[in-house]
């Protein structure tokens, strides 16, 4: 298994470039970053985990230049967004900083992908919260036809567009693993039909979010594609739990830096420091 950091890349927390350094100087494979474009300030959507909306959501940068930030400041560690809205991003110029990005770290980047909550936020940018999944699938097929071919052209019923060219390609062939955010009832048919692997957060209790990763691996035997890369946000600190996740098919466990202790540098390395010592437990163990 795989281990990577995420975190809400904010004005109030380290800089992304400098916890790049510190989460690939402790070994971990991977570092994310959230995307929010802007809290509305009136909204009735109410925030899933219930009380107030946390102050870092309304505080994000943008996750394609902090991730450009990120893989500059670092060789080897892979970075990606957790998730990006692509409901509320133009797919010719969000394929365009998918493959910039990707080229220019060296072939590192992980493109997790979803719909979003906020269905003021959604409405601002034109998107019908209705329509968000539908949307959804075109936008990253829409991507995927600018990255693997020289002259692309998409058709559907919301993104339309006839024999462009959007060079450079990915370096990664044939495109940067598409990681499907979510945790809905139909999920696993939005992992099956456009994307690499599927990145839920994990929600407890946890013998049913095992089913899942068990269903959707035997969904993926039966429609011939085999094992399905399963990447969870927020892993239980149970190694026995873990173990489980990881032979029901999970790939990659994403801890979540929390505001806190993002604050600064200190609060910072000592939660990494503590996440490493558990994980180095848990390799060893197994």
């Amino acid at each position: 298994m795989d281990f990577g950091v995420s975190y809400f890349p904010t004005d109030e927390s380290i800089e992304p470039a400098t916890l790049a350094r510190l989460v690939e100087e402790r070994g971990f494979e991977s570092v994310f970053v959230t995307e929010h474009t802007h809290i509305p300030a009136s909204r009735e959507t109410g925030y899933p985990a219930g009380g107030e909306l946390p102050r870092e959501y309304w505080r994000i940068h943008d996750p394609f230049v902090a991730l450009t930030t990120m893989a500059m400041a670092t060789e080897r560690i892979r970075v990606g967004t957790a998730i990006c809205l692509l409901v509320e991003r133009d797919p010719i110029t969000t394929a365009k900083a998918v493959a910039s990005l990707d080229r220019l770290s060296g072939g590192r980047f992980l493109f997790g992908v979803g719909a979003g909550w906020v269905h003021e936020e959604m409405r601002n940018h034109g998107t019908d919260p209705a329509e968000r999944f539908r949307l959804l699938r075109e936008r990253v097929e829409a991507c995927k036809e600018i990255w693997t071919n020289e002259e692309a052209s998409y058709h559907g019923e919301f993104v339309n567009f006839d024999r462009i060219v959007c060079r450079p390609a990915p370096l990664q062939e044939p495109h940067p693993p598409i990681l499907v955010g979510g945790n809905g009832p139909r999920v696993h048919e939005r992992v099956l039909a456009y994307g690499d692997g599927w990145f839920p957060n994990r929600i407890p209790p946890d013998d049913q979010m095992i089913a899942r990763v068990e269903e959707l691996q035997r969904r993926g035997e039966e429609g011939g594609r085999g094992p399905i890369p399963v990447s969870i946000q927020i892993p239980p600190r149970d190694p026995a739990v873990l173990e489980r996740y990881e032979a029901a098919g999970v790939t990659r466990a994403v801890h979540m830096l929390r505001a806190g202790d993002a604050a600064d540098l200190s609060s910072a390395e000592r939660k990494l420091d503590e996440w490493t010592e558990r994980i180095r437990g848990y390799v060893t163990a197994g």
